[in-house]
């Protein structure tokens, strides 16, 4: 790289080096692992951007030594944009939308699908009552300004002009989903509340308090999910640890959290957080694995079952 080249040129050179091998040659990103960097400047500030590049982030490495030249032509290019400009003054409709559409795509799709119609952990927005009680972006623009940090919804720093071509965009998609009636993929927290809460609890009571507590561990469930998020954990929970205990040749048994299992080895994380591995030809063992209860219970739910016990899981709060 010639240290004389300008920040464009320089910048492009040092993504193509360090960034675009995860991150994709044109900054659109490698999903789940990799996230696209396009419009990145929207979503941090250089100082933000800097730090994770100074200290890694998740799989990340460390950009430590970067020459500051360098990581300052890195900035300017990952703040340009292939995005094409909104119409001035918001008079062309169809182009404005345009604009928004490919601002949405680059930074709120992961998120709520590349049509606004809900995706990884977004809600659909064409059936948002926010949407709906939007005029001329009078209530999305602060949501987008903000964020919702409780929802792990960042803020976004766009232009007034950038904001009013998404606003066009989200109001254009819940128009079509309007008219495609039957046609959505996301699901309603209404749609999941119409059991009967009595008799999912006496479901719950009757089938699932000798692991589960509505006061214990499930107090304010409803509160930390909501909708199909709060379905999923009911039927098949996420991040749920299993024990395993070991016996070993002597006779000592050691108990500790399942680190890894496969067909060869057994190996745990003990009380201390010590790791420890064994084959599974020297030793036995006996796993306690919560997640089988849940999986266990699919051939007996009854659709009556599964909605009464969601009404009644959406009252802890």
């Amino acid at each position: 790289m010639q240290a004389s080249s300008t920040a464009s040129i320089s910048g492009a050179d040092a993504y193509a080096n360090h960034c675009a091998i995860c991150h994709g040659d044109n900054r659109e990103g490698d999903l789940p692992a990799f996230p696209p960097l396009l419009g990145i400047n929207h979503q941090m500030t250089d100082e933000q951007i800097t730090g994770i590049i100074r200290t890694g982030k998740g799989r990340m490495p460390a950009f430590a030594k970067l020459p500051q030249e360098e990581l300052t032509a890195l900035l300017h290019f990952l703040a340009t944009s292939s995005t094409p400009p909104a119409a001035a003054g918001g008079d062309n409709s169809s182009q404005l939308s345009e604009a928004g559409g490919a601002l949405f795509r680059q930074n709120c799709a992961f998120c709520h699908g590349r049509d606004a119609q809900g995706g990884e952990t977004g809600p659909d927005l064409t059936r948002s009552k926010l949407v709906r009680r939007d005029v001329g972006g009078d209530r999305i623009s602060e949501v987008i300004r903000n964020g919702r940090p409780e929802k792990k919804m960042p803020a976004f720093h766009f232009s007034q002009q950038e904001i009013f071509s998404i606003v066009a965009f989200i109001h254009e998609e819940q128009a079509k989903a309007v008219s495609r009636p039957g046609g959505r993929r996301g699901v309603d927290v209404s749609d999941l509340q119409t059991g009967n809460a009595d008799a999912g609890r006496q479901y719950f009571n009757g089938n699932c308090t000798s692991c589960h507590s509505a006061t214990g561990d499930l107090a304010g469930v409803a509160s930390r999910y909501e909708g199909l998020q709060l379905e999923e954990q009911m039927l098949y929970p996420r991040d749920v640890k299993s024990k395993v205990t070991v016996t070993l040749p002597s006779g000592q048994q050691v108990s500790g959290t399942v680190a890894y299992l496969d067909e060869f080895t057994v190996a745990l994380r003990d009380a201390e957080g010590n790791y420890r591995s064994w084959p599974i030809s020297k030793v036995k063992y006996k796993l306690d694995a919560p997640i089988n209860g849940h999986v266990e219970l699919f051939s007996k739910y009854t659709d009556a079952d599964i909605h009464n016990l969601m009404a009644y899981l959406q009252t802890l709060r």
